[in-house]
């Protein structure tokens, strides 16, 4: 239950890709940690489980990567954090067996979700002292080379909140943009359990070879700590992307 005394007491909290995986649990802990949380999702299925679960949790259903959606939350809620999580499942084979439109569909999502609510936070803007956090993923630093655009996609997230991050400064807006970036495949997850089952077929080796030989990973509640972190306080060190690892937060180029 929130705390009288949470970290984000009374804040006002958007979180995108909210019903499963890392979403869901930032949900979670925004909530415990006493936010108004306002958790967005394309599937009613999803967040109707979810708020049985979580009470006091506002639900939207609602394709975050239409043209439309940044206007429709921004003018329902103007969040002091605002987290861009969630996309769009990959396909899970190497490039000889994608379509061109199963080869792009992060950068249609993914991206396209991160590139839309980051330029209306700056085109409104957010309010000085908001914070918007991109969950983007380690394949953006390492690759993946049987998930299609993926890698790229969530490395472009990097990239926009570096930009945005820039522009902020410029405009003396007071907005901070960080990305988030889990340095390994989390199989808690639906997705992260699509990676290792498609891994470890490529590999011919069992899954459980395969998150044997990856070691040490974050967890989702690593990762919802982290941004619980970025929202309370500036990095200690400078710049907008920093991974999380099971050995913590770390800045990364």
């Amino acid at each position: 239950m929130p705390s009288d005394n949470g970290l984000l007491q009374g804040k006002r909290v958007v979180v995108l890709g909210a019903s499963r995986g890392v979403g869901r649990e930032i949900v979670r802990r925004a909530s415990d940690e006493g936010a108004q949380v306002l958790a967005i999702a394309r599937q009613a299925r999803g967040l109707s489980e979810l708020a049985k679960e979580m009470r006091g949790v506002d639900t939207l259903a609602l394709d975050a990567a239409s043209e439309a959606a940044p206007q429709k939350i921004f003018g329902k809620t103007r969040p002091d954090l605002l987290v861009i999580c969630g996309g769009a499942t990959p396909p899970v084979r190497p490039i000889p067996e994608l379509t061109w439109a199963e080869f792009g569909v992060n950068w249609e999502v993914d991206t396209k979700m991160a590139f839309l609510f980051c330029r209306e936070a700056l085109r409104l803007p957010l309010a000085s002292g908001s914070v918007v956090v991109i969950i983007s993923s380690g394949a953006g630093l390492g690759g993946s080379p049987i998930s299609g655009g993926y890698a790229g996609a969530k490395r472009m997230q990097m990239f926009i909140a570096k930009y945005c991050q820039a522009e902020s400064d410029r405009r003396e807006l007071g907005i901070r943009f960080v990305a988030l970036v889990p340095s390994r495949v989390m199989p808690e997850t639906d997705l992260g359990q699509a990676a290792v089952n498609g891994y470890a077929r490529y590999l011919g080796i069992p899954p459980e070879k395969f998150l044997e030989n990856m070691g040490a990973r974050q967890s989702p509640e690593d990762v919802a700590e982290a941004v619980v972190e970025a929202a309370v306080k500036a990095p200690a060190s400078a710049g907008a992307i920093f991974t999380v690892s099971a050995n913590g937060v770390a800045a990364a180029s």
